[in-house]
């Protein structure tokens, strides 16, 4: 039987390891009277959720060649409370600002017109930002105080909730009497929110707002998704928090996670990536990026049924999309034509190609004239591959930076299918 542990006392672990180990700036924002203003924060307004001063001061610093003004200007458009909108729109909109930057346009000393982005996180040199763990800061609603335990708060903007509970309650409670009380009472604080964390200290779960609980998943491995774990004594020792930590709030992985790993499905869910799909997919980009040595073979990534194989896919290829430069082609193998056209439209869906960068060719002559027209994005069955017996298969492409995917692989990775295909 664990012994009890408070939730005093794991929030306080977790700040000491954030603090010490990773390197966060810390901030206590407990008042005794709620609606005292000297609470460390600096707002001017309990209803205010970002840190503006610490915005202002780091977008400044990330964009030393665009007028002050014009990213104070930049800054209002983040941070517009978007009432009009549902939250996942306006949670998706701030997203893309957040990934992507702010598109600004003005006039220069020359007075001439420049077109420019404000960034207002640094995704490639993790200390150039401001990481801070900030306890017990009341946050006022049109009705309510409410006072989530931590948030995580990235040059100012408040991207992780983490709710805690005694570790003798059911973590559930955390999402039932916390954080839908808390959407519902402070929306705008998840206009910004990458992801929520639930935590009695036995157990740990990780989820996005739109999320209903039973969509909520453990985070318990660092590096190795093959790392064996035995989880009960992690809930005896209740150290679940502290893995979580570990593997995913160091500065540089949670920069990733956030600018790699978050997708919106259809304008109506917002997905992140699971442990198994965070490891396999980094994994499978040092593998692409050392694929000259590797003589283009990128490896195998294992899952089990319903796991998300399909946004495991979407994770890998944006990524690559998204950081590394040239015009790489991704061709997607599969076996059926149901599961053709469900990861196909998941591709669209999620935004992550459009209809007229995406390709279905018919036979391997249409393929071929895919491959050379540098289309983003092919989707193809296997049988697509059959020849003729006898017939030497043609070359289908002499590119070098064509990524295939073959899904369901061990069930057609043999006999001439995959000879034709290879």
């Amino acid at each position: 039987m664990p012994n009890f542990i408070s939730e005093d006392q794991i929030e306080k672990a977790a700040i000491v390891l954030l603090k010490d180990k990773y390197g966060y700036r810390t901030i206590n924002c407990f008042t005794q009277d709620v609606e005292n203003l000297n609470d460390r924060s600096n707002r001017s307004s309990k209803q205010e959720v970002v840190f503006l001063d610490v915005l202002k001061k780091y977008a400044i610093k990330l964009n030393t060649s665009i007028p002050e003004s014009v990213i104070e200007q930049a800054i209002e458009q983040l941070t517009s409370r978007r009432y009009a909108m549902s939250p996942i729109l306006a949670n998706k909109e701030v997203y893309g600002l957040l990934r992507n930057g702010i598109p600004v346009q003005y006039e220069n000393a020359e007075g001439r017109t420049e077109h420019n982005t404000v960034k207002v996180i640094d995704f490639t040199n993790p200390e150039a930002n401001d990481f801070c763990a900030v306890t017990q800061l009341w946050i006022k609603g049109d009705r309510y105080l409410r006072r989530p335990d931590i948030l995580i708060y990235i040059n100012g903007l408040p991207l992780v909730f983490i709710e805690l509970k005694n570790s003798n309650v059911k973590i559930q409670n955390a999402y039932d009497d916390n954080l839908i009380n808390y959407k519902h009472d402070i929306p705008l604080l998840f206009n910004y929110n990458a992801f929520c964390v639930l935590s009695n200290a036995l157990e740990t779960k990780v989820g996005s707002f739109t999320s209903g609980y039973e969509f909520f998943f453990n985070w318990l491995r660092a590096d190795d998704e093959t790392e064996k774990v035995d989880r009960k004594t992690i809930e005896n020792e209740g150290v679940s928090l502290e893995r979580l930590i570990h593997g995913l709030l160091p500065k540089e992985r949670l920069l990733d996670y956030i600018e790699n790993f978050i997708l919106f499905h259809k304008e109506s869910a917002k997905i992140i990536a699971q442990n198994h799909q965070f490891i396999g997919v980094n994994k499978a980009i040092e593998s692409f990026k050392n694929r000259e040595e590797r003589k283009g073979k990128l490896g195998v990534f294992w899952h089990t049924q319903g796991s998300g194989k399909s946004f495991s896919m979407i994770f890998l290829t944006r990524k690559i999309f998204h950081k590394y430069t040239g015009n790489y082609t991704f061709v997607i193998v599969t076996d059926r034509e149901d599961l053709d056209g469900q990861i196909y439209r998941n591709f669209l869906e999620t935004n992550t190609v459009s209809k007229n960068e995406a390709a279905r060719p018919k036979d391997s002559s249409e393929m071929r004239d895919f491959l050379g027209r540098n289309m983003r994005l092919v989707f193809t069955l296997i049988h697509k591959f059959r020849f003729d017996r006898g017939k030497e298969y043609p070359v289908l492409s002499d590119r070098d930076d064509i990524i295939v995917i073959v899904d369901e692989a061990h069930r057609t990775q043999y006999a001439s299918l995959a000879e034709n295909m290879r």
